[in-house]
């Protein structure tokens, strides 16, 4: 395949890649259809869709749709994959498949088992395979399983499974935001006293300055773009903050305004490119120049916060010449955009995965809570701070109780609710399961979507943890590495529908709070697919002894929204949904006033120390995601904004390959802390000098277990690497010492 160099992100390019994956799927008008159809669109949480149709947004505007959803749309609607697929290709095969071969083998229509010793998975009946997951439940003690769940599933499963899985008599209930946003969560509770972002999408047209770190939108959150573009349009200030100088963070043409898609739009005022875990002492840095300025709100401060002086102090003697090194920035590049965010009104704050996928993912999240209340950004329209989260409903799952710890007002409603006794042992986080499972400690894990395998740094540990397990049960749409790699002694794979194909009407949850209603209705592949909900009743009513809990009814989704609204703070309006159609959003998540939900009503600030560095010498590892991906699945080997036309590729800076002795496209072994990666080409990247950009998930064979403390988050972009030459023998170079602490 040709590499493609472009110019901005967008573009025509993006519009006959629509056509393209429209044609394959059936043709323009059927996938128009499905796309326009009354559901909440199925991949990042900037949300879409719901009931004012498939591609319009919360305040009205159409079309809002990206490439993202094109793809994961185009995908839903592959044809089922048929039975002598599994006959021809044995699992020593499938583990060979890549992820994008996995994903592109089609959906999955039947119920899969795979037992010990077995090279094959073979079809099974779904009486067969709810009976196995039975009697393997009846036989092990609640302690000794756990349930996972994705972003993907919905409001009612999520819900509906995490209360199977009390009633049963376990807490081991995790979900996908312990990898990803877990650290925004713990940070802005400390801050705040709540885990959620502070604006809705109205507050985007009231602000007039946004700083974008860690992320990066163009590829991953497309939407957000044109409010940026917009927000600059009214005179206001945009900064990035991203070690790699992204294309379509710089100019993007947006494909649904004719003069953007003709000529472009510029997206950035600044653009700062700090070294790998640089953020703090950047943060810390404007904190101080703001002080140095007089632009502290110092009335918000006094009414509205505590801990102040400890902060003041430690950003008033934070000596310059420690936060430029710590930072890979000179003064004068902080300072000014410090002079900009100084100078603002309304100032929004969005963060990704750059900013929590570190040991230090918390103390990031608590900087940036500092800078926004030090100038009394929180609590008022126009401003604020927002976590900008991945899968479409992950931020719904943890509303609704998918947690390994409930707060106490959630768990008093349930308990009142059918009298359920909620377990008080500790549930395990995502990543203490994985620990639980390698050290023998799991003999059932059910995962209701996603990849648990593939999302896991230190891959070969991942794969021998699930792979230890008694029986490991996905309920999933297609297949992923996790189903080989990944998968217990004994194993199944349930089909479900995906969300447009549901039976019955389902909710999500935006990262702005907002919870959109999805009619579902569109034809199943296959008549053996089943809805998330009615494969959990199924199993509830095989394995739970007669109690108040009406599980056949509470596989009817408008019964389990009325529950849902009475237990879950904030849902109350989810119990008319059915009869109002009036989506909404959570109360008392939007601050516009300066109240915040903690004990004495008063925000926090906290110390944040400067991390320490790690002078080695060897580059620092950071994990990400192509334009033709979304979280584990790949659609598309290529990467058009990298210029990338495969995924086997270590991306340097032209001064660190100089260094090191490379050349473009020079073939090289990269070892990690974990694992050593064969055969990359190195390609040339405008990255901050001292750091290797691989594809995540390949590339977490590389990360060492580092774990932030208070998240739970492992640290995707604070990996540490070598390289060498193919033309060593493999182990004849030092390798990256695994304890080494940066």
């Amino acid at each position: 395949m040709r590499r493609v160099r472009m110019r901005s992100g967008g573009g025509l390019r993006a519009i006959l890649y629509t056509l393209q994956k429209a044609r394959q799927s059936g043709g323009v008008r059927r996938f128009y259809r499905r796309m326009a159809a009354r559901n909440a669109c199925k991949t990042c949480a900037l949300g879409m869709g719901g009931q004012q149709g498939g591609m319009t947004n919360e305040q009205g505007r159409f079309p809002e749709f990206c490439k993202k959803s094109v793809q994961a749309q185009a995908a839903d609607m592959q044809p089922p994959i048929p039975p002598e697929f599994f006959a021809r290709h044995s699992l020593p095969e499938l583990l060979r498949w890549t992820p994008r071969e996995l994903e592109h083998a089609g959906r999955i229509g039947f119920p899969l088992h795979a037992g010990p010793g077995d090279e094959h998975f073979r079809r099974v009946g779904w009486d067969e395979a709810l009976d196995r997951i039975a009697t393997a439940l009846r036989s092990t003690p609640p302690e000794r399983a756990m349930f996972y769940s994705s972003g993907r599933a919905s409001n009612e499963a999520a819900f509906l499974l995490q209360w199977f899985a009390r009633a049963w008599g376990t807490n081991h209930v995790n979900n996908c935001s312990y990898y990803c946003h877990n650290a925004s969560g713990v940070g802005l509770s400390r801050a705040l006293g709540s885990g959620t972002g502070t604006v809705d999408l109205d507050d985007l047209a009231r602000a007039d300055f946004a700083m974008v770190l860690g992320a990066n939108p163009a590829s991953n959150h497309p939407r957000l773009i044109p409010p940026l573009v917009d927000l600059r349009a009214r005179g206001g200030q945009v900064v990035i903050v991203n070690p790699i100088r992204e294309l379509g963070l710089v100019r993007f043409r947006i494909p649904s305004r004719p003069l953007s898609l003709l000529f472009g739009s510029r997206v950035s005022d600044r653009y700062l490119q700090p070294r790998v875990g640089g953020d703090v002492a950047l943060i810390v840095g404007m904190i101080k120049r703001v002080l140095e300025r007089g632009a502290e709100d110092r009335t918000f401060i006094e009414r509205h916060t505590t801990g102040f002086e400890e902060v003041e102090r430690a950003a008033r003697e934070a000596p310059w010449r420690d936060l430029e090194e710590g930072s890979g920035l000179r003064r004068e590049e902080i300072e000014d955009v410090a002079d900009l965010y100084a100078a603002s009104r309304n100032a929004i704050l969005f963060w990704a995965m750059g900013i929590t996928h570190h040991e230090h993912g918390v103390g990031n999240v608590l900087a940036l809570a500092n800078l926004a209340l030090v100038r009394g950004m929180v609590g008022r329209p126009g401003a604020g701070l927002c976590p900008i989260r991945g899968h479409s409903n992950v931020q719904g799952v943890g509303s609704v109780g998918f947690t390994p710890e409930l707060k106490q007002a959630f768990r008093e409603a349930m308990q009142r609710e059918f009298g359920l006794q909620v377990p008080r042992f500790k549930g395990y986080s995502t990543y203490e399961s994985m620990v639980a499972a390698s050290e023998g400690r799991l003999d059932f894990a059910l995962l209701l979507g996603g990849n648990l395998y593939g999302s896991n740094p230190d891959l070969a540990f991942a794969g021998r943890a699930l792979r230890s397990i008694g029986l490991t049960v996905n309920v999933s749409t297609k297949l992923n590495s996790g189903h080989v790699h990944g998968r217990g002694r004994d194993a199944l794979i349930l089909p479900a529908l995906a969300r447009d194909e549901e039976r019955q009407a389902t909710s999500q949850e935006s990262m702005f709070s907002f919870v959109r209603l999805s009619d579902g209705g569109a034809p199943a592949p296959t008549a053996e697919m089943r809805s998330e909900v009615e494969i959990i009743g199924a199993l509830a009513r095989r394995v739970l002894p007669p109690s108040r809990i009406p599980w056949e009814d509470l596989t009817n989704h408008a019964v389990l929204r009325a529950a849902i609204a009475r237990i879950v703070p904030g849902y109350a309006p989810l119990g008319e949904l059915d009869r109002s159609k009036r989506e909404f959003t959570v109360a008392g998540r939007i601050r516009h006033t300066p109240e915040f939900p903690t004990v004495d009503g008063r925000a926090r600030f906290h110390v944040t120390p400067l991390p320490p560095r790690n002078d080695d010498g060897a580059l620092a590892l950071v994990t990400v995601r192509s334009e033709g991906q979304f979280n584990t699945v790949v659609y598309e080997e290529e990467d058009v904004y990298r210029g990338q036309e495969r995924r086997d590729v270590v991306m340097l800076h032209p001064q660190d390959a100089a260094r090191l002795g490379f050349r473009e496209d020079q073939r090289v072994r990269v070892i990690g802390e974990a694992g050593v990666l064969e055969d990359l080409l190195v390609r040339f990247l405008d990255v901050a000098p001292g750091t290797a950009v691989l594809y995540y998930p390949e590339a977490n064979v590389l990360l060492a277990r580092r774990i932030d403390p208070d998240s739970g988050t492992p640290a995707f972009k604070h990996g540490r690497v070598r390289l060498e030459p193919m033309t060593v023998a493999p182990g004849r170079a030092d390798p990256v010492p695994a304890g080494a602490r940066r």
